[in-house]
């Protein structure tokens, strides 16, 4: 696995790098738990304080491995067991993503089908190649992509999201960028640079702040306005109690970079 996935830490950023090009990066279930105990380790370092996910190919990730799948269907319950933890535990991976303490952002340059899709649209922030595609296939081969629905309908306006799932047509760069499934895509050339000057920004602020604006966003985002208000206001009270608020709103004003606890 230490060859299919690298890890690296560089001035605070974490790059995991898929790379499996010969297997279009699929998410086979070892990846997968792979991917679930490097994100685990990674909150818990307080070294990192961005996450980006990359690929290395043409292919960012065509979501599950469908060899796989299909050699499962050859066990004595017909595969159940192979899939129901197959599909909990990419679950588990996309929830241990959004609980990551740490921003967590995809850096796609290549084509993103099915749970890649997914992965894209469950990362904090996502940016793009123009070369990249966009795709939930699944609908194309009888299996509709269900789990990468969870993702994708929360980023994307309904309709947006139910043409991808219903048509499995692919999508570029531009229109992912106009339904908001990506932030922005860049010159092939230029992403990397462009998504290490956001990762950079970002780490330069409070890990503190960070974690609690992370954790608040996706919590709120569940809610009724009025719940949203009443939890919002209660975490910037706390917010506003901290070390780093204090040493934020001096240097403001004294004109000079905080420094950070």
């Amino acid at each position: 696995m230490s060859e299919l996935i690298l890890t690296e830490i560089k001035e605070n950023v974490f790059y995991i790098t898929l790379n499996n090009p010969s297997s279009q990066n699929t998410l086979s279930l070892d990846i997968i738990n792979t991917l679930n105990e490097i994100i685990l380790d990674s909150a818990k370092n307080n070294e990192i304080k961005v996450i980006i996910i990359r690929s290395v190919g043409k292919i960012f990730s065509a979501g599950h491995n469908l060899k796989e799948i299909s050699l499962h269907r050859k066990d004595s319950d017909k595969g159940l067991k192979f899939f129901t933890t197959l599909i909990n535990s990419c679950s588990k991976l996309m929830l241990n993503i959004l609980n990551n303490p740490k921003p967590v952002i995809a850096e796609v340059n290549g084509i993103a089908t099915a749970a890649g899709s997914q992965l894209v649209a469950t990362c904090d922030l996502a940016y793009a190649s123009d070369k990249a595609y966009f795709a939930t296939p699944g609908v194309n081969i009888g299996l509709f992509c269900s789990t990468p629905m969870v993702a994708l309908s929360r980023v994307a306006k309904n309709k947006h999201s139910m043409e991808m799932l219903l048509t499995g047509d692919m999508i570029d760069a531009k229109k992912a960028k106009q339904i908001a499934l990506i932030n922005n895509y860049f010159d092939e050339n230029s992403l990397s640079s462009e998504v290490n000057i956001i990762a950079k920004k970002i780490e330069s602020k409070s890990s503190l702040t960070l974690k609690i604006g992370k954790k608040a966003f996706y919590a709120q985002s569940q809610m009724n306005v009025e719940d949203a208000y009443k939890y919002s206001s209660e975490i910037m009270i706390k917010n506003m109690m901290e070390y780093d608020a204090e040493e934020g709103i001096n240097a403001f004003i004294d004109k000079r970079k905080p420094k950070w606890k």
